[in-house]
């Protein structure tokens, strides 16, 4: 049995880390970074290392999607502030 749980997290952080690469959109990618946090979380406590797991839902799955959203917001408003100077 926990194998095969093991096994089905991995799989699923294989197609959420292949989604989050395949994705164009910095939104959606911080949006699927989120998800692969909360998926690493998951094999983490699979694996029985729960320190590990609860580490990575605070940094991987809130933090870094949210530093990455702010960093993009930040730059579409920069951007159109300059093209307004122009």
């Amino acid at each position: 049995m926990a194998d095969a749980v093991n096994v089905v997290a991995l799989l699923l952080v294989a197609v959420s880390a292949t989604a989050a690469v395949a994705v164009r959109d910095p939104v959606r990618q911080a949006l699927v970074l989120s998800v692969l946090g909360v998926v690493l979380a998951v094999l983490f406590t699979a694996l029985q290392a729960p320190d590990v797991a609860l580490s990575q839902l605070a940094v991987g799955s809130a933090r870094t999607p949210l530093l990455l959203l702010l960093a993009v917001h930040k730059a579409k408003r920069r951007g159109r502030k300059e093209g307004r100077h122009r």
